[in-house]
């Protein structure tokens, strides 16, 4: 199985490099095939794979391919952990990029960056893979920031804009932030277990458990709080946490499919990866859960909120992503690793879906993304409205959808959670159904229902995208409907992941109360039912026709009776304000300071200038000796002999 792992990361790599230096030698069409047929390849090798770790019951993988470096008595190594978390996560990563890169055909089609842009995306599917298959804290960093660089690259793609480098440079600082924090975790797992190979740390975790460090004098630390807290932050920094969520809503300048990409399966999928896979280090640590159970709790409400004053489409979906990334890290604080990674990959493929129905909407209206001039398009795009609908329901968690399964589990698991700070997770998840559902359907509303308000021309042009467009949404639709159904028994009920989560006896003790005992799909969805969120979702689907169907004078009024919270969503929590102005401002201000300090008046002033200014100043005083008279030079002379006789007499003995 190790050479498979090698052709499942080094198929996207070749037909990165292919397409990105090959030039017209491979032109646009060969970058499309070459990276098309290397994310394929890598897909086909992951469903082997999965099927023999996980269907196959075959025992995990862990293999070192080579010793990158040895310092200190310590091995570094690149290697491979193949487990059922491991194996899920290359299935979901190589089937929504393979999607992506087949969509990308019809929607950069006339893009002059073409074949740079395919370059860049099975990059990034490689750099993921890179990630999720390590077996050790090196690797996984280096997948870290290569997925960090190529996101830099794509989503300032149009490079031309001023507003895709403003986004890129934004998505690379705020993760810099968070890679600090994430760094700093790998440094206290190495100072304090002396490796960074995944089984020896976690082998050695347990008797490290009541160990504490001193961060400042008189106040000790829990060794595996810090350490665990530390390796959030660069969570919180990949998978946009409050306050590092900044970064996320701008990736949209960057082409629709990367917004896909990005949003669906690798970058942000990361951080909820990275501390599923570090649950052995995290179930040590009840303060680090609840830190990441209340971080959770409070993005998936507050980003949620976000998007009901969004008008630009993508938008929408975006904060949508950013509060259903809530939704996993509030899982990952209350234990349910399961739940969480089982809506990674639910929300994988109506994410994905959602992005690439957006894009299809885009191109029917001729790069307009404003909803507001859109409306009545279910009758121009029929297939992106039938597949955007099925990406809505399973959004919503409609019941018998994959998010449906995926959600409610999430939002039981943290009812039963006795994690410090449960109940403000569960308040925050519950009622983010509401807003979940309020914003997805006015989204739905808007843009394929209603009067038609685009302009007359894009009406006169309107025609469901090409095959190469739509094919992909097709393929996504279908697992969002169906795959949670599938899923739900083995991952929730069963023993899905086996030793690759780890749950200590407490945690266990809650999740065996979720899970309880499996009486059918059938079952589940009929009691979810007569629960709390189905009816939620209700609730805002019906506000949402409501306000944007029946009576579409209602939001304009409710906007005007609440105007200072429209305009504290419309400032977005003033986090980019402070942004600008205690960070960016103050960093310039710093620089600026530093400028006329240090460049202008002390560099310059007084190094530079002053000595030119010095040497010119004793050159006008040697020059004025310089005269040209004889008679000032015996002068001179003179005053010389006197000045040594002074001395020869002075010196002389008494």
């Amino acid at each position: 199985m190790k050479e498979l792992c090698l052709y499942i990361v080094l198929a996207p790599l070749l037909g990165a490099l292919l397409a990105g230096l090959g030039g017209r030698a491979v032109g646009r069409a060969g970058s499309h095939w070459v990276t098309i047929l290397g994310v394929g390849i890598s897909f086909a090798l992951s469903v082997v794979v999965f099927s023999r770790v996980v269907l196959g019951h075959e025992p995990p993988l862990n293999v070192n391919l080579y010793t990158w470096l040895g310092a200190g008595g310590v091995d570094f190594h690149v290697g491979f952990l193949i487990d059922q978390l491991t194996a899920t996560m290359m299935v979901v990563v190589t089937f929504v990029s393979w999607m992506v890169h087949i969509y990308t055909v019809g929607y950069m089609h006339d893009d002059p960056g073409y074949q740079r842009f395919f370059s860049y995306i099975a990059l990034f599917t490689f750099s993921m893979l890179m990630l999720v298959m390590a077996n050790n804290f090196l690797q996984l960093f280096f997948g870290w920031e290569a997925v960090g660089v190529v996101s830099y690259l794509l989503i300032g793609f149009w490079y031309q804009r001023d507003t895709a480098i403003y986004a890129n440079l934004k998505a690379f600082l705020v993760n810099r932030v968070g890679d600090f924090g994430f760094l700093l975790g790998i440094a206290a797992v190495l100072m304090s277990c002396g490796t960074l190979d995944y089984a020896a740390v976690f082998a050695k975790a347990p008797s490290l458990a009541e160990t504490t460090i001193t961060l400042w004098s008189g106040h000790p630390w829990s060794l595996m709080t810090v350490t665990c807290v530390l390796l959030f932050v660069g969570a919180m920094g990949k998978s946009a946490q409050v306050p590092l969520h900044v970064w996320l809503p701008d990736s949209m300048e960057g082409p629709t499919p990367i917004s896909a990409l990005i949003h669906a399966a690798t970058m942000v999928t990361a951080g909820i990866f990275m501390v599923a896979r570090m649950s052995p280090l995290f179930e040590l640590s009840t303060t680090a859960l609840s830190v990441v159970l209340v971080i959770g709790g409070i993005t998936a409400f507050f980003m949620g909120l976000l998007a009901l004053v969004q008008n630009d489409i993508k938008r929408v979906v975006a904060y949508s992503t950013l509060s259903q990334l809530g939704y996993m890290t509030a899982a990952l604080g209350a234990s349910a690793y399961s739940a969480a990674i089982f809506h990674l990959m639910t929300h994988a493929f109506f994410k994905a879906l959602l992005f690439l129905a957006a894009g299809s909407v885009i191109i029917g209206m001729h790069h307009e993304q404003d909803m507001r001039k859109m409306g009545g398009l279910r009758k121009y795009l029929p297939i992106t409205w039938l597949t955007s609908l099925v990406g809505s329901l399973a959004l919503i968690g409609f019941p018998g959808t994959a998010g449906f399964f995926s959600k409610d589990a999430i939002i039981e698991a943290v009812k039963l959670s006795h994690t410090p700070g449960a109940a403000i997770g569960y308040a925050a998840c519950l009622v983010s159904v509401f807003v979940t559902a309020l914003y997805t359907f006015r989204l739905v509303f808007l843009v394929f229902h209603g009067q038609e308000r685009m302009d007359h021309h894009t009406q006169e042009h309107l025609h469901e995208s090409p095959a190469v467009v739509w094919v992909p949404l097709v393929a996504l639709a279908i697992p969002s409907l169906v795959i949670g159904a599938i899923g739900v028994g083995p991952i929730i009920f069963g023993d899905y992941f086996g030793g690759s989560i780890f749950l200590n006896a407490a945690h266990l003790e809650a999740n065996t109360e979720l899970a309880g005992e499996f009486h059918g799909v059938t079952a589940i969805i009929l009691h979810g039912l007569l629960q709390p969120p189905f009816w939620l979702a209700m609730a805002g689907v019906a506000t949402a026709w409501l306000c944007y169907l029946k009576q579409p004078s209602i939001p304009a009024r409710v906007g005007s009776a609440l105007a200072p919270l429209r305009r504290i969503l419309e400032a977005k929590y003033g986090f980019d304000t402070f942004n600008a102005w205690f960070f960016a401002g103050g960093a310039r201000g710093v620089g600026w300071l530093l400028w006329r300090a240090g460049d202008v008046g002390l560099i310059d002033g007084v190094i530079v200038n002053g000595s030119a200014r010095l040497v010119g100043w004793w050159s006008q005083v040697l020059r004025g000796l310089q005269s040209g008279y004889l008679y000032h030079y015996a002068f001179a002379m003179i005053l010389g002999l006197l000045a040594l006789l002074a001395v020869f007499v002075h010196k002389m003995p008494a």
